[in-house]
């Protein structure tokens, strides 16, 4: 085991990747108990969203688990751009007996600029941060490695890796373009390399001078021993934690993950507006049927997606809804998070 690894007490290189809405605190909780590193995802809540999250993790716990921030920029609004979105919804909307909403709002704030989460979880210490979107400032990085947190960033290019390893970040979490999720490209507008994870993993590992944690398309332990070869001390997991008893992944969600859904899934940044890969739904058929090619800023966006979500589920149909999943995801399991881990752990040692 990597002394990181040993630092934070894990006693397997498993990470449960962050999903924010589908990985709760007892699913963390239950992860960092297996002895593998549980993730909470705070980007989508408030700063006493977030802390309730904290100590309900804490309450199940008392092993070390990662607190995840979005580090966006601000959205910049533009509210001609908007109203087009809207109306361009608005057939979709009408096909479930209601209207696109009159106006939309940035519904998420960026630990950029939000001083009240940073103060919040300053406070609250717990062993891991990590951020992803890129990173905040040298201030509060400083405040934060004083405080004796371990901080972790996402990164898809050598150059954004170098750049956090300047700046004081202890470890990259490598994501390839095959992960689930939001996509952790800091600036949308830039070129996407799309490198693999293996390819990216590779390249940081033999050019970096802190640890890499492998993610993207990882789902047994075949997968782990491949990125562990690769240079990483551990693997970063979340599509596999989708269908796990912890999840809060309803019913529709899981099933599609081993439907043909699961066999196609779609990197577009329809739903949020950013990039992010999701299970083809009918959602992501927009897609490819509209010119999307302007959309509003994240999290601008995923304001009119969660509102068509919702009109839909009225109607029964939940064909619309943000299921974030990676590649390999019809290669998930249903079963409890303790039995995932010691299954993924015998698999591991079978791969030596």
């Amino acid at each position: 085991m990597h002394a990181l690894l040993n630092q934070l007490g894990l006693t397997t290189p498993i990470i449960q990747a962050p999903m924010a809405g589908v990985s709760p605190p007892k699913m963390a909780a239950a992860v960092s108990n297996a002895g593998g590193l549980g993730s909470i995802g705070v980007g989508a809540s408030n700063v006493d969203g977030a802390r309730a999250q904290i100590h309900e993790t804490r309450a199940m716990t008392d092993r070390a688990f990662n607190v995840n921030f979005f580090c966006h920029q601000p959205a910049k609004r533009n509210a001609d751009l908007e109203q087009t979105w809207l109306h361009n919804l608005e057939p979709t909307f009408a096909a479930f007996e209601t209207h696109a909403p009159s106006s939309l709002n940035e519904i998420y704030s960026t630990f950029l600029t939000d001083d009240a989460k940073f103060q919040m979880v300053l406070n609250e210490r717990p062993s891991v941060v990590s951020f992803h979107f890129g990173l905040p400032s040298s201030a509060k990085i400083k405040a934060l490695k004083s405080a004796g947190i371990t901080l972790f960033a996402t990164a898809i290019t050598l150059a954004d890796a170098k750049a956090a390893q300047t700046a004081g970040i202890d470890a990259i979490v490598a994501q390839g373009w095959e992960a689930g999720g939001h996509r952790g490209i800091i600036d949308p507008n830039s070129p996407d390399s799309r490198l693999g994870t293996f390819a990216l993993t590779r390249l940081l590992s033999t050019n970096l001078q802190i640890p890499v944690i492998a993610a993207g398309g990882i789902m047994d332990g075949a997968g782990i021993r491949a990125t562990l070869n690769m240079g990483a001390i551990a693997a970063q997991m979340g599509t596999a934690f989708i269908n796990t008893d912890e999840s809060m992944a309803d019913t529709h969600y899981r099933t599609a993950l081993t439907s043909s859904a699961g066999h196609n899934t779609v990197m577009t940044p329809v739903l949020s507006g950013r990039p992010a890969r999701c299970l083809a739904n009918q959602f992501t058929e927009l897609d490819s049927k509209t010119d999307y090619t302007n959309i509003p800023d994240y999290p601008v966006t995923y304001d009119a997606t969660k509102s068509l979500i919702a009109a839909a589920k009225k109607h029964g149909h939940t064909g619309f809804g943000a299921h974030w999943a990676g590649q390999c995801a019809p290669l998930s399991r249903a079963m409890p998070v303790a039995e995932l881990i010691t299954t993924l752990i015998s698999e591991l040692e079978a791969s030596k």
